[in-house]
């Protein structure tokens, strides 16, 4: 059965977005495409960590990177998965008493998620 549907595809993309620091990097280029610079200056996470992140949001299929000059602009490929981290996060929060999200609304996530757990 899971083959037929996609479910390990499905289950790797969720793997992917298991991480915390992913989702709030997921999150800032939902907004507006980034460059590495500046999702390392808006996060606080070091820049090889988010090369790091990047590279496996990039091989998921989740983003997209292209050169502009001297840098590489990371953008969201897939608003799929973006409505489904903002409707988890409505969720989330529905059960937590707190007001929804829009879709551009800055990172939803607590200040934890500009450190990377371990």
């Amino acid at each position: 059965m899971s083959e037929d549907v996609g479910l390990a595809e499905v289950a790797e993309v969720f793997r992917v977005l298991g991480n915390e620091s992913r989702l709030g990097l997921l999150w800032l280029l939902n907004q507006e495409p980034h460059s590495v610079g500046a999702l390392v200056e808006a996060t606080g996470l070091s820049q090889p960590l988010v090369s790091q992140h990047l590279r496996t949001l990039r091989q998921a299929g989740l983003i997209t990177s292209h050169r502009n000059g001297r840098e590489v602009i990371n953008q969201v490929a897939d608003h799929h998965v973006v409505h489904v981290v903002t409707d988890t996060v409505a969720h989330v929060r529905e059960d937590a008493g707190a007001p929804h999200p829009t879709h551009h609304d800055h990172s939803p996530l607590n200040e934890e998620t500009h450190h990377e757990h371990h």
